[in-house]
């Protein structure tokens, strides 16, 4: 039986709160609050009162992104049946079979009827069950009030889609970028690098004036978390304002820019970019999900490949076609194959029984996340139709298919009761010193298992000729055998683990795909000779080769320096991530349903930059953060607010929340308990090939998977079962190409914070911290805001801190005193090795320094920037 803790934090904080507010998990220290009654430009009809638009927020909105946003609206950039439902338009608007809602008149609403199954020509979503009673009876109420909704949404069809290639060739995305000079601007000495003229350009049209440059400390911080996802320490600040009295702040930057560039904290940060974008993950998910223990080669792969930098066409090549690219060493050959995972790691429907169809379904799946990665636009939207939207044709789509019908893809499950696929992967170029996490058997054990095979081909052979197999027997043999099948492909004919990964290679024979009618497998068409989107011509690109697949070609169509999309969508993705949102801020969709640009010039200049700079992406941050754009504080000014609530034209730097691996990090690095060392392989690793659902039966695997003290970005990513600070802080959807994540505010991650094991025992290694390195109390108050905020408390705050703590060490006491049975003041978590069994967590007991150091972790001073 668990015991609480001595001095909880709930305790804490009514003392805290009791003291003057000192302490929020919603509010923030020391920063000015937004004016009560100002929204983000969202504006309500009379009729969508506060409290039908709380119905919406809290009970339609949420079932409407994760159930229908991913086939039914413009960021995904798909519309089947012409519906959209991202917005009070288009729900109200309907597709082809009508209005969606119809307020006030539920047996008139057809998504109604759709959610509720009650309809078998409008189930959604399709092959699956309903979505439940209670949720069908919210809809029925929200459109009996009149479906109150905010959404203004940004796809109201004011233009005509430019679905002709024609069309498509004279809209924004598909021109190639132009050369632009820096435009004259009213003060031209405030800018620092060239793109500061394009910003600067901006705010003069629209009567605005930029933010004066964030205090240093402020600035320094912004920095660490943006480039490397750590805070800086008190020693790093001081040293960085000592650079900036005898240097200036321009070579101060500069110098630590380039000093956080060359650390290998910036590949784990901004690998992570990219692995949310390739939809990594270390399971298939779905019905059947079941573990990918060789996903990780994959994900240290982009680490290196960042930290390398490796230039972005390069990039892009080797994880398209590694496979087919010359190579001088074992290694390279390693690193080619490795980088193909990208092609292989996505969700499949692994029970499905038609093999033709789960065939279909995986071509599919590649085509949607290369597109959609590289270029921000899905030619996937165009397997059953010509793309309604965008200029991407049936044919576009089959030409693709092809390349991808072409090549063969190795994934590594093992067929069992959960799956009717089996996939085997690639072994590698056997390498000194390099990690296979796969057990080795030894050949007593691999002769058994051959055995083993012998046996059961001999069992069905025989029942088929006497006629007395039955179907639960030869449904048996077949998984035994595939079980058998799977754990003989990781080892050699000796039982000696051999080194695997996922990916792909060429296929034996060529495909050009045919046209399948509606995309039906059964209903297929002519053949479609593999090539490229119509849209975007590149003349000096080849043709897809008689003999090969075509994936090699069609990677150096993508990185062709003349492509219109693929350097715009890579400069996009960078600004986003150090500015909080994109220049065109539907990052996943240049598309026709997607937000223009807010500064076209300005990403036509990052993009071509980016290619005469040699595709290096670190080239590219460091021009962006070193700007006069980047330093901007991030302070409130009501009358811009008024005027540009939305901050578009970037008068001022946007708050905003650290990630999840930040958070989880940045506890880890203040406590002194951070471990930079990279992990060998990951726990999935050693798991083998296993359903995701018997993970908690097997005592080895931490019950909120988080074992270590690692970096976040090594943690499992197992989908639909991610570790707990990852699923509640808005961890990327691993499923989906997600170059933006959503950020929500929501009670359960106050709860998190105040209940969590993980954080209770940082705060108890913060408290000793802070004991160890500091003698005196008001010593120790100090430094837990340098650690936590890098900044010093100010005079009221050290008031109410040594009030607390004065306070709860007499609590304390009297609470011995009268259990006369002193409790542990610290918990130190150490690092589960791979294998070993996890104990359950063990209650944590907090001292009064321990229980003030949590209050400060929740704040939300800590988990924002600015």
């Amino acid at each position: 039986m668990k015991t609480p803790p001595l001095f909880p934090l709930s305790r804490c904080l009514g003392l805290l709160l009791g003291l003057g507010s000192f302490v929020s998990l919603s509010g923030t220290f020391s920063t000015a609050a937004e004016p009560a009654g100002v929204t983000n430009g969202v504006s309500a009809s009379e009729k969508d009162g506060p409290a039908g638009i709380a119905f919406f927020e809290s009970k339609i909105r949420p079932v409407l992104v994760e159930q229908c946003y991913e086939c039914h609206s413009a960021e995904a950039g798909k519309s089947k049946g012409n519906l959209l439902l991202d917005s009070r338009h288009n729900i109200r608007l309907g597709g082809d079979t009508g209005p969606a809602i119809v307020p006030e008149d539920p047996e008139g609403s057809l998504l109604l009827a759709a959610i509720a199954h009650t309809d078998p020509d409008l189930e959604m979503p399709p092959k699956k069950a309903p979505l439940g009673p209670a949720i069908v009876a919210d809809f029925r109420t929200w459109i009996e009030m009149g479906a109150p909704d905010p959404r203004e949404g940004s796809a109201k069809m004011t233009e005509r889609a430019p679905v002709t290639v024609e069309e498509g060739r004279k809209f924004w995305a598909y021109q190639k970028p132009q050369p632009h000079q820096p435009p004259k601007t009213s003060d031209p000495d405030w800018a620092r690098r060239p793109l500061d003229h394009f910003v600067l350009a901006g705010l003069d049209a629209h009567g605005l004036t930029p933010s004066p440059d964030a205090a240093p400390p402020v600035l320094l911080r912004r920095l660490y978390f943006d480039l490397i996802g750590l805070p800086p320490s008190p020693k790093q600040l001081r040293a960085f304002e000592k650079r900036l009295e005898s240097k200036g702040l321009d070579q101060a930057l500069a110098t630590e820019v380039d000093a956080l560039l060359a650390s290998e904290q910036f590949g784990e940060r901004w690998g992570r970019h990219w692995l949310d974008v390739a939809r990594y993950a270390e399971s298939n998910g779905k019905e059947s999900n079941l573990t990918y223990p060789h996903a990780w080669r994959y994900r240290n792969y982009v680490i290196d490949s960042v930290n390398d930098d490796t230039p972005y066409d390069q990039f892009l090549t080797e994880q398209i076609a590694g496979d087919l690219l010359p190579f001088d060493t074992g290694a390279e050959r390693a690193e080619h194959l490795i980088a193909t995972g990208f092609l292989a790691l996505g969700a499949k429907g692994l029970n499905e029984m038609n093999k033709l169809q789960f065939f279909a379904d995986l071509i599919d799946e590649q085509i949607d996340t290369v597109t959609r990665a590289v270029m921000a636009t899905s030619v996937a939207c165009a397997r059953c139709h010509d793309h309604k939207f965008d200029p991407y044709s049936m044919r576009d789509y089959y030409a693709l298919a092809g390349i991808f019908a072409s090549t063969e893809t190795f994934f590594g499950t093992a067929i069992g009761s959960e799956n009717n696929v089996g996939g085997e992967l690639i072994t590698l170029p056997e390498l000194e010193g390099q990690v296979i996490p796969n057990p080795s058997l030894g050949p007593e054990k691999v002769q058994q298992l051959k055995d083993q095979m012998v046996e059961l081909d001999r069992r069905e052979a025989e029942g088929r000729k006497d006629g007395t197999l039955t179907l639960q027997e030869a449904i048996g043999i077949y998984w035994k055998r595939g079980g058998i099948e799977g754990t003989l492909d990781t080892v050699d004919d000796q039982g000696n683990a051999l080194p695997l990964c996922m990916g792909v290679l060429e296929r034996n024979q060529v495909i050009d795909a045919r046209y399948l009618e509606n995309g039906e497998i059964s209903k297929p068409g002519e053949i479609i000779p593999r090539d490229y989107p119509k849209v975007i011509k590149l003349t000096t690109i080849p043709k897809p080769p008689d003999k090969e697949s075509g994936r090699l070609e069609f990677a150096q169509w993508l990185t062709h320096p003349d492509h219109p999309l693929t350097a715009r969508v890579m400069a996009n993705r960078v600004w986003s991530h150090l500015f909080g949102k994109g220049i065109v801020p539907t990052v996943d969709n240049f598309g026709f349903t997607g937000k223009r640009p807010t500064h076209p010039e300005l990403l036509d200049h990052l993009a071509l930059n980016f290619v005469e700079n040699g595709w290096s992406v670190k080239r590219l941050v460091k021009e962006i953060v070193l700007s006069r754009a980047y330093r901007q504080s991030s302070d409130f000014r009501e009358d811009y607010f008024l005027k540009d609530p939305d901050n578009t034209w970037v008068w001022r730097a946007d708050k905003r929340r650290l990630d999840a691996e930040c958070i989880r990090d940045a506890m880890l690095a203040v406590s002194g308990q951070l471990d930079l060392t990279r992990p060998e392989a990951s726990l999935v690793a050693y798991q083998g090939n296993k359903s995701v659902s018997l993970f908690g039966f097997d005592k080895r695997i931490p019950p909120d998977l988080d074992g270590s003290l690692q970096r976040s970005v090594y943690l499992p990513v197992v989908r639909d079962k991610l570790p707990d600070v990852l699923d509640l802080f808005d961890f990327a959807e691993p499923s989906m190409v997600m170059g933006e994540r959503e950020t929500t505010n929501v009670p359960v991650q106050a709860l998190y914070l105040m209940n969590s094991p993980f954080v209770q025992e940082q705060a108890a290694a913060l408290a000793a911290r802070l004991e160890k390195e500091r003698e005196t109390r008001p010593q120790q108050i100090r430094y837990a805001f340098q650690l936590c905020f890098n900044r010093a408390p100010d005079r009221e705050e050290m008031k109410l801190a040594s009030q607390f703590l004065a306070a709860a060490d007499r609590i304390q006491q009297e609470e011995r005193e009268k259990e006369q049975a002193p409790s542990p003041d610290t918990v130190t978590k150490t690092a589960a090795k791979p294998g070993a069994e996890t104990p359950e967590p063990a209650p944590v007991s907090l001292s009064p320094m321990a229980s003030y150091c949590q209050a400060l972790l929740a704040t939300a001073e800590f988990r924002n920037l600015d």
